[in-house]
């Protein structure tokens, strides 16, 4: 028997035992609730949004930013940034005042294509200080 066969029997066995619903696979990318970020040892910035990541640098935000990451980015941009192929690899940002663009533009309005969300909005669920937070530890990570 072909091994596409066996996956096709196998997932169809598991659909009629109720092991596995085809409503849970199509709500599964994406589907999270956001986990709130303590960024209270961090400076506030206010509800106007920098351009530039004030927190580049600072330890505590980099301690703050990977476990924001790992609580709200990791399940599609794989554990430690490092990429399943689901969403893109984040240490290859660029680095400095354009990678800063790129990740605020894409955290404060997400990502949508022909209809299809493929990043939720996080502004206004997670702080900006958690945005530029998860930025500064992501420059740790940072890869060409």
């Amino acid at each position: 028997m072909k091994a596409v066969t066996r996956r096709l029997l196998t997932l169809t066995l598991l659909v009629c035992t109720g092991s596995l619903t085809l409503s849970g696979l199509a709500g599964a990318h994406g589907d999270v609730t956001p986990q709130p970020v303590d960024t209270g040892n961090l400076k506030k910035l206010g509800p106007d949004w920098l351009d530039v990541n004030p927190y580049r640098g600072n330890p505590e935000a980099i301690r703050i930013g990977h476990s924001a990451f790992a609580q709200n980015c990791a399940r599609c941009h794989g554990i430690d940034a490092i990429s399943g192929g689901i969403a893109p690899d984040l240490r290859k940002l660029p680095e400095g005042e354009e990678g800063d663009a790129i990740l605020q533009g894409r955290f404060r309005f997400g990502s949508i294509r022909n209809g299809v969300t493929y990043m939720p909005p996080f502004e206004g669920i997670l702080s900006q200080e958690a945005a530029w937070a998860i930025r500064s530890w992501l420059d740790t990570v940072h890869q060409e």
